[in-house]
């Protein structure tokens, strides 16, 4: 599972600052989560291939978290593109990209799929047999979800010597790796867990955009491998989190704190702060594993 930061800035974008955008690749999927001015531009500058992203996931409908994406599609068609795009956002996000599309006369030789949300529950949107995606609904100033993505159980380790010494034929070492008991050569039951060992654990990632301090999602996000969190403002400045719906680096800490996650990675800083180093330091005074989300930076869990 490897996290790569195109951009994790709020608001409006600057040279050296850029909104929301981040790739996740996992289980050979890679996934394009949020997608701010400029991400194409990121995309290039990291070398990361448009051709492997299939699926585009849009936590809510402020500019800095979806304004990229009609250009990214316009690329895409410009690119000779022939394969179909998923795009998960909220409700209106056809709309809004269909009508660019339509009154710039540009419609796509590639088919695009709307996968339109409404539900303020988890849902799950996404899944095949290795992975899972679910929404995470959050409390923002517009409809907004975070997603939870889950690798499914992997399968069992073959002990390849202990096979071999219990007599069993190797047609039978994907039934091994898939848990179950076998037959041996001599018609004997072998008990699987003598001959196999126990797989990987499985990995997860929680990406929690922009929301106030919110702490019914703990429960969902139990013991994420990484939790990335949005912290807006410092608590010099939590007077403005009411408002604007956002959280400081404390609250990110409390809920990583709570929710048992294995790293938290800080993000969406305000332009305000000219010093990062600050967000890191205010949360580890609650939790010890914090890391700094940069554009460009690459986090391998």
């Amino acid at each position: 599972m490897k996290l790569t930061i195109l951009g994790c800035h709020s608001a409006t974008p600057r040279v050296t600052a850029h909104p929301t955008a981040q790739v996740l690749e996992v289980q050979g999927h890679l996934f394009l989560i949020d997608c701010g001015e400029a991400t194409q531009v990121q995309l290039r500058k990291y070398k990361i291939k448009f051709s492997r992203i299939k699926h585009v996931f849009i936590s809510h409908l402020h500019g800095d978290h979806f304004y990229g994406l009609i250009g990214l599609i316009s690329t895409f068609l410009l690119l000779g593109r022939e394969a179909d795009l998923h795009i998960y956002g909220p409700k209106g996000i056809k709309e809004a990209i269909l009508l660019q599309l339509k009154l710039g006369k540009s419609w796509t030789n590639y088919s695009l799929f709307f996968h339109e949300l409404d539900s303020k529950n988890p849902t799950t949107i996404f899944e095949d047999e290795k992975i899972t995606v679910t929404t995470i609904p959050l409390d923002h100033r517009v409809y907004t979800n975070g997603f939870l993505f889950q690798e499914k159980t992997k399968e069992r380790k073959l002990d390849f010597k202990a096979a071999q010494k219990a007599h069993i034929h190797h047609t039978y070492f994907q039934k091994l790796k898939q848990g179950f008991d076998v037959t041996n050569e001599k018609g004997e039951l072998i008990d699987n867990k003598t001959v196999t060992l126990d797989p990987e654990p499985s990995k997860s990632y929680a990406y929690c955009s922009d929301t106030a301090y919110y702490p019914e999602i703990v429960p969902q996000i139990k013991s994420a491998t990484a939790l990335y969190h949005e912290s807006t403002f410092l608590e010099s400045h939590h007077h403005l989190c009411e408002k604007t719906k956002h959280s400081t680096a404390k609250e990110a800490a409390v809920i990583a704190k709570k929710a048992e996650v294995g790293t938290l990675i800080l993000g969406h800083y305000s332009g305000r702060y000219g010093d990062l180093s600050l967000f890191k330091k205010e949360a580890e005074e609650v939790f010890f594993t914090v890391e700094l989300a940069e554009d460009g930076k690459e986090f391998e869990f």
